[in-house]
């Protein structure tokens, strides 16, 4: 097994740098009959959303076997865990706490910190309570309210015993994929659809941080912003990849660093455009104590002689079992123009790794191919971080296998390997070389 290895005068080999491991609540807890409906369990039960028609109902049954999973932590050697926060399992349809829902968290952080591993708890990782999808979801602008409301309830409970708390999990993918291109759940269509949900996420986004302040004034928290650095097919493509990069990362990026949205807004027929309080630019770029940088591949674009832009599926060049490229300079780079464009808190890598065709033979699963994956990308954030780049953790994505969205069971992510059938857990070969790298320390 080769291992995974970075120079010793690097910054990640710092005692004080994270490295984590992540998961999600709807992808691994199962346990759907303790909580309410989900937009994601509408979304599973519409058939053909789900590639093999699975759901989320069972998933890898965390709920019943998290103590294990703690132990299954532990045992990698990982600083930090990243989870989510289960809002229809923690808030009733009264708007009051679900204490026994939320007691699973306490448990949970608890026996994190017994064992010296960092909470960082994500309030919202697309699993939107259906009954609030009923009354508009994030096309409602008072569901940003609501989750001022969740976040409240939730940073009561646990304070701040949790390390970093993160309001979104990837809004652009809540947004386009949810409200616009319908490729995610709740499945809804429409440019005008998905730049006003992307306002009222990035709204909630300002008025959780709000209510976080108040409860947990000394814990961290930010935001986590997926990014696809765009690339041009040929010189003559600039102008279109620019368009493309306001479109998919600067929309969330520039409102919550600068208050504004990006200069694209001006392209977009006015009637789709979101409508903006006075006061909401202030909420959305509030202070933030680290932002979560989540990347997985890039996208090349070219021009499609219309003004806007058209994405170019990779071809002839290394790719995951998701069909993305690999191309860990663009993490690099992507990091480094950050840093350039806007002053920037502390970076946390909080979601990076590879989906592949893993085969579990004699107990073991030799996915060397994941194991590059995570070397070339962990040399890239080496890199950025020589470069000046304040690069403060790293996580996995993903801990173990699980409920990978639209593509339901058929892509696996994790460092360790989950058999559905049995819910027996085994670490493969780059949960071990992830593990080496860690306590090597």
């Amino acid at each position: 097994m080769n291992k995974l290895s970075l120079p010793s005068s690097s910054k990640l080999l710092n005692q004080d740098f994270v490295f984590g491991v992540a998961t999600s609540s709807f992808q691994i807890e199962g346990a759907a009959d303790s909580r309410l409906e989900s937009i994601w369990d509408t979304f599973c039960a519409t058939p053909g959303k789900i590639s093999d028609g699975s759901n989320g109902l069972v998933a890898c049954e965390h709920i019943k076997f998290w103590q294990e999973d703690v132990e299954l932590i532990e045992s990698l050697g990982v600083d930090a865990y990243r989870f989510s926060i289960s809002w229809p399992r923690v808030v009733k349809k009264d708007g009051t706490l679900n204490e026994k829902g939320m007691q699973f968290y306490i448990d949970l952080v608890d026996e994190l910190l017994k064992r010296n591993i960092k909470p960082f708890v994500t309030l919202y990782h697309w699993d939107l309570p259906q009954h609030l999808e009923e009354q508009g979801g994030w096309l409602n602008r008072e569901t940003a309210f609501h989750f001022e409301h969740y976040v409240n309830l939730v940073s009561k409970a646990l304070g701040d015993r949790v390390y970093a708390y993160a309001t979104l999990n990837e809004p652009f993918c809540s947004a386009y994929l949810g409200y616009e291109s319908g490729e995610h759940a709740p499945g809804k269509t429409g440019q005008g659809n998905g730049r006003k949900s992307a306002h009222h996420l990035l709204l909630a986004h300002g008025l959780g941080m709000r209510a976080l302040r108040r409860n947990c004034p000394d814990t961290l928290a930010g935001i986590v912003l997926n990014f696809t650095p765009c690339y041009p097919e040929t010189q003559a493509d600039m102008e279109a990849t620019k368009l493309a990069d306001e479109y998919v990362n600067q929309w969330y990026m520039r409102p919550v660093m600068e208050g504004l949205y990006p200069d694209v807004i001006d392209l977009i027929d006015p009637q789709n455009r979101p409508d903006i309080f006075p006061g909401d630019m202030d909420l959305i770029s509030q202070r933030l104590d680290f932002l979560g940088v989540n990347f997985y591949t890039r996208l090349k674009y070219r021009s499609d002689g219309k003004g806007w832009y058209e994405e170019l599926q990779p071809k002839g060049v290394p790719i995951t079992d998701m069909g993305w490229e690999i191309y860990p300079k663009a993490l690099s780079e992507l990091l480094i123009s950050l840093h350039q464009r806007y002053t920037l808190p502390p970076i946390y890598i909080t979601e990076n790794g590879a989906a592949m065709q893993d085969e579990i033979k004699q107990d073991k699963v030799n996915d060397q191919d994941r194991i590059d994956y995570f070397q070339s990308h962990l040399n890239a954030v080496d890199y950025a971080s020589e470069q000046g780049v304040d690069i403060a953790g790293y996580f996995a994505w993903s801990l173990m296998d699980n409920f990978e969205w639209a593509e339901g069971y058929e892509k696996r992510f994790g460092i360790v390997y989950v058999d559905y059938l049995t819910q027996s857990r085994t670490i493969k070969n780059s949960g071990l070389a992830y593990k080496q790298l860690i306590t090597s320390r």
